[in-house]
């Protein structure tokens, strides 16, 4: 049996758009540095997702040395956005939570809004570390996250998306497999694990780096999202809902919180610790 390694990391500045994966990262207590800093919120504050809107997964997004974000698009010109200076924020509503952002400027806005086709704004968050809390069900007290759905990483398994694309194969939409790893859009993909072994797991390391499982991550519509066409299918939910479900939810990956912070890096061993 190979040693468990992080196979891989994925950082998404905007919320629901589209990632990069560098060699390293910095693992802040609210999740890794630079990840789901800025969310889009429609007119009535809600944080705007790929859910309703799919397109927002061909939106490429590369987070700049210096905090900025460009952003390209099918059929848009490319912009650069300035983190904004600490002002005036607005609400920013979650399905479970509410927290605040910082408006960006008027550009940014315009060119999202255009882009799909309804009124949004880009906000940015300044404050990390008090801005929102983990819900307490998950979380201790002074443990926050960014604008990510609800914990502040998401870890998915080569092993587990083998055995998964293995059952889709099976099935009556095979052709819409193997699906590759983005569908899930994790922060940290690990390799040399037994195929759902994480089911298992309450406590590992990444690195010298140490994280606490919350939870199994309930899966959504996001996930039949290619993300790299916007086009929608019927997988893996058709596949997850014979083999993965647990009472309504529909399980792949863990979602994390940081016990300690520090760089991690693909390659580094991965160990169990309960």
């Amino acid at each position: 049996m190979p040693i468990p390694a992080l196979h891989s990391l994925h950082i998404h500045p905007l919320k629901a758009a589209g990632g990069h994966a560098p060699r390293e990262a910095v693992v802040e207590p609210w999740g890794l540095a630079g990840d789901r800093r800025w969310v889009l919120v429609d007119s009535a504050g809600k944080a705007v997702t790929q859910r309703p809107h799919p397109g927002l997964a061909t939106v490429a997004v590369e987070l700049l040395p210096d905090g900025r974000i460009r952003m390209s698009a099918p059929g848009a010109r490319p912009l650069t956005v300035a983190v904004p200076e600490p002002g005036a924020t607005v609400p920013v509503q979650f399905p479970r939570d509410k927290t605040e952002g910082v408006p960006a400027g008027p550009a940014a806005h315009a060119w999202f809004s255009a882009l799909l086709g309804v009124d949004v704004r880009l906000c940015h968050l300044d404050d990390p570390a008090t801005r929102r809390p983990i819900a307490a069900e998950y979380g201790r007290p002074g443990e926050t996250l960014s604008f990510a759905d609800a914990l502040p990483l998401l870890l998915t398994t080569l092993s587990s998306l083998d055995a998964l694309n293995s059952l889709i194969a099976q099935g009556d939409h095979a052709d819409e497999g193997p699906l590759p790893m983005d569908r899930f859009r994790p922060n940290a993909v690990v390799a040399g694990t037994p195929p759902w072994s994480e089911d298992d797991w309450s406590r590992l390391a990444i690195g010298d780096v140490a994280f606490r499982v919350a939870r199994k991550c309930a899966r959504c519509v996001v996930t039949t999202t290619d993300q790299r066409t916007a086009e929608r299918g019927k997988e893996p939910l058709r596949t997850l809902a014979r083999h993965r479900r647990v009472g309504k939810q529909l399980l792949f990956g863990l979602q994390l919180v940081p016990e300690s912070t520090g760089t991690i890096r693909v390659g580094d061993p991965v160990r169990i610790l309960e």
